[in-house]
């Protein structure tokens, strides 16, 4: 932080132009929280380009689309130490000021206002505070959130893990090398993705065959789908012990 930023500040620049200077950032975080998943890619933005009112943010870790017209503001903070090191993120807003997805850079500070300072300081904000988190709930294996991820497992092929709300997407495709249960949510990490599944947010899954593939659909507790699905070959993925069938 410098003389000329704010620990905290809304910017006036377009959101558009915003989220065109993420691949100076270098190496960032882009998430998003939604019925209770946490789906996150890390790495390098290297472009980003315009489909039809979407930017969508490319690269070999990144794969976000974000609709232009959902989002009303942009906070960057600032205030975010962890381990000695600086976490700055930019927020983008929805209209009720909750969180459609986060942009939060990896590489500190410096890279970070570098490529935001062409759009000024922006408005001061007051610091929010930040609060312990909740107890979280014990983690439980036999939760049936983990269980499409245990089949990705178990299966040892590629899936793809995506995560659908209104105005954002994001996927991420791999291999599910562990399923980690822990302080209340389920958990799938690779060294570009995280997922946290918070326990007790999915009740059930549904499958449903497409082609060569299965594609498994979190559903929550009133059996609505949740945005977050699961997909891969069914061949590999053939087991359908304990899933709802479609």
């Amino acid at each position: 932080m410098t003389q000329t930023t704010h620990p905290r500040a809304r910017l006036s620049a377009s959101p558009a132009d915003i989220v065109r200077a993420l691949p100076a950032m270098g190496r960032i975080m882009i998430n998003t929280r939604w019925n209770g998943a946490t789906h996150e890619r890390m790495g390098a933005v290297e472009t980003v380009g315009d489909d039809g009112g979407w930017l969508v943010c490319s690269g070999p870790e990144h794969t976000a689309r974000i609709e232009l017209s959902r989002i009303a503001s942009v906070v960057v903070d600032r205030t975010s130490i962890m381990g000695g090191e600086a976490y700055p993120r930019a927020d983008f807003l929805l209209e009720d000021g909750s969180v459609l997805c986060s942009a939060i850079s990896f590489s500190g500070l410096a890279p970070f206002d570098a490529a935001l300072a062409a759009f000024g300081p922006g408005e001061p904000l007051p610091v929010e505070e930040r609060t312990p988190p909740a107890a979280a709930a014990a983690s439980d294996e036999a939760d049936p959130g983990a269980e499409a991820f245990e089949r990705a497992l178990a299966a040892g092929a590629e899936v793809i893990v995506r995560v659908e709300r209104p105005g954002f997407v994001q996927h991420w495709q791999g291999v599910v090398e562990k399923v980690s249960p822990s302080r209340g949510f389920i958990n799938v990490m690779r060294p570009d993705f995280h997922l946290h599944l918070r326990a007790g947010a999915v009740s059930a899954w549904r499958q449903e065959t497409q082609g060569d593939d299965l594609v498994l659909f979190a559903l929550d507790a009133d059996g609505a789908p949740t945005g977050l699905t699961l997909r891969g070959k069914a061949a590999a993925l053939a087991s359908t012990a304990g899933l709802e069938i479609a």
